[in-house]
């Protein structure tokens, strides 16, 4: 087995894998996991929510850049994401470029989508988009798509993965200025700490 998920072929087996071995509500080293495209996001919409995040007392956060990361052995980020009370993951138009992002996208959907703890971030580009790996989000991932080409299993588990978390309720909107002001407002913060009660609750009864 490679030390990265290649495919959801059975996503509840998967899911039920991970969650089995899950951290309980006092154990989890993170409150959220922020996975972005560096690229995109870093100095801009991502750097704003973590500090929103931390001014609101959500102060554990793991910050993944896809960009700063290399070197580091993947598996290494998978145990952080699974050692993550909830995912936020930013999806940028760039996103889909980038192969940590996608494998990093399919490990916390194993992890996380059955019990309810991803928030996805739909920023400047539209869910129907991400699904169907369309437009300018699309163009990115046909050229990785191209360039692993030799590894249909792979490249099948991200295509799941977007579908997947294109289905996930998130927020979204394609103007910048009036997403950022509305992502980082108190109502967003709420979201996230219903989702912090949902995620306790359910690892409760697990």
């Amino acid at each position: 087995m490679p030390p990265y998920p290649v495919s959801l072929y059975s996503m509840a087996s998967s899911t039920q894998r991970a969650t089995s071995s899950l951290p309980s509500a006092l154990e989890w080293k993170h409150d959220v996991f922020l996975s972005f495209r560096g690229a995109d996001t870093r100095l801009g919409f991502t750097a704003h929510l973590h500090d929103k995040l931390k001014e609101q007392g959500i102060t554990r956060i793991f910050l993944d850049d896809d960009e700063l990361q290399i070197g580091r052995p993947i598996s290494d980020l998978f145990l952080e994401i699974a050692k993550s009370r909830l995912a936020i993951v930013v999806i940028s138009p760039d996103y889909a470029s980038s192969k940590w992002c996608l494998n990093e996208l399919v490990k916390i959907l194993e992890c996380m989508e059955e019990r309810g703890a991803v928030i996805p971030v739909f920023y400047s580009v539209e869910p129907s988009a991400v699904g169907d790996r369309s437009g300018i989000f699309g163009n990115g991932f046909t050229k990785l798509e191209q360039e692993y080409k030799d590894d249909k299993e792979m490249v099948d588990g991200w295509k799941a993965a977007l579908k997947i978390v294109a289905k996930i309720k998130g927020h979204t909107s394609n103007n910048k200025l009036v997403f950022l002001l509305f992502s980082l407002n108190s109502c967003y913060v709420s979201i996230i700490r219903l989702s912090f009660a949902r995620v306790q609750f359910n690892s409760a009864k697990s």
